[in-house]
Parts: C-alpha cells; structure tokens; sequence
C-alpha cells in the first residue's frame, strides 16, 4: 500500500493505518480562501534550521536527495558544490553545480505549495506552525527548477508531475501534508487526486 510505504511502515506492521483514500474523506472540501495577508514571511525565515542540526531546509533536502555529493570542503557538509539528481517529476539526471547562475537548475519544490496552503487553511495558523509547515521534510522535493516555476501554487488540479509514474506518489504526499496540518481540498483538487488514486496500485 502506497500510503504505508510513503510512512516507512511495513504493509504487514499494522492492518489499521489508514489509506490515502481513508485520509482524503476526512478532509474537508472549501473554495479556495482569498490570497489577502499572503507573504513568504508568514511562513516563518526562508529555508530556517529547524531541526538544530547546524545546515539550513535547503542544504538537507539536498544532501537527502542527490548523490555523488561533493561537498565545500572537511568538516563543511552543510554546503553542497555539486551532485546530482534523479527528478521525481520528470525523471531526468540532472546534474547539480553550485552558483549563482546555475543552482537554479535544481529547486526545492514544496510539495503543497505556500500559496495554496495559506488559502486552504494555514493562514488560520500560527507562525510557529506554519514555519514547521515550510521546512517539513515530507513536504519538500528537490526537483528540476523549470518544473518547479511552471507548477507555481497550483494544486493537482491545475499541475501535475509530467512523469505519471510518479503522480501517485505525489497526490499521497499532498493528501498528508493536508491532513497533517488541517489543510482542505477545493472540489477540483479531490476529484483530480481521486482520478490519480484510482490508476494506483
């Protein structure tokens, strides 16, 4: 079941956790909320060290999600040089060169984007909230910038990964990261997510 193996938890762990399908009827279905007070600066410092850990959201999206990781230099994993990334939407190898130039190619994509959860419930939430909100793990991708620009704030209805193989995986990970922060879906975005949920496995 996709939904355990996005949780890490064996299929055979535990017969009672819940289904992407179980997670989204609990959602609540609203019209989008005016973009009125939106602000990257809602959402808390860009990129905030969260976790204590001495590297900014950024770098440890970056380090879990390339590989052939060359670093700046011992003793400085924090600051990533080059790598390189398997793209989840496209699935292309792209290679990752630190500057200021070409560090675009490779984006950090929030998942549920900023804007769209700010209209679909997080403005109603606090600021600590919504900072633990932009630097969650499970809602963040390293993926191919262009991507990245062209999805902007839209929601499964309006984007999706070009790779349909992944589009499962991606509808579940918005679906949890809705519900893990009391986010609602607007009626073109359920129904998009359970056309995706029916093709999958």
């Amino acid at each position: 079941m996709l939904t355990l193996c996005l949780a890490g938890i064996p299929q055979s762990a535990s017969a009672s956790t819940p289904s992407t399908l179980d997670v989204i009827s609990t959602l609540q279905v609203k019209g989008r909320a005016p973009k009125t007070g939106y602000n990257r600066d809602q959402f808390g410092p860009a990129w905030k060290d969260v976790d204590a850990n001495g590297c900014d959201t950024r770098n440890d999206i970056l380090r879990r999600d390339l590989k052939s990781i060359v670093y700046k230099g011992v003793g400085e994993d924090c600051v990533i040089l080059s790598g390189v990334l398997t793209d989840p939407y496209s699935g292309e190898t792209i290679n990752f060169l630190r500057g200021f130039v070409t560090s675009s190619a490779i984006q950090i994509d929030h998942v549920v984007a900023l804007s769209n959860a700010w209209q679909t419930g997080a403005f109603k939430l606090n600021l600590a909230q919504r900072t633990a909100f932009a630097n969650d793990p499970s809602n963040l991708l390293a993926v191919k910038g262009k991507l990245n620009s062209q999805k902007g704030d839209g929601d499964a209805a309006t984007w999706l990964p070009p790779r349909k193989s992944y589009r499962c995986e991606y509808v579940t990970k918005q679906v949890m990261v809705k519900a893990k922060y009391g986010l609602w879906l607007t009626a073109p975005e359920k129904a998009a997510i359970l056309k995706i949920l029916k093709t999958c496995p």
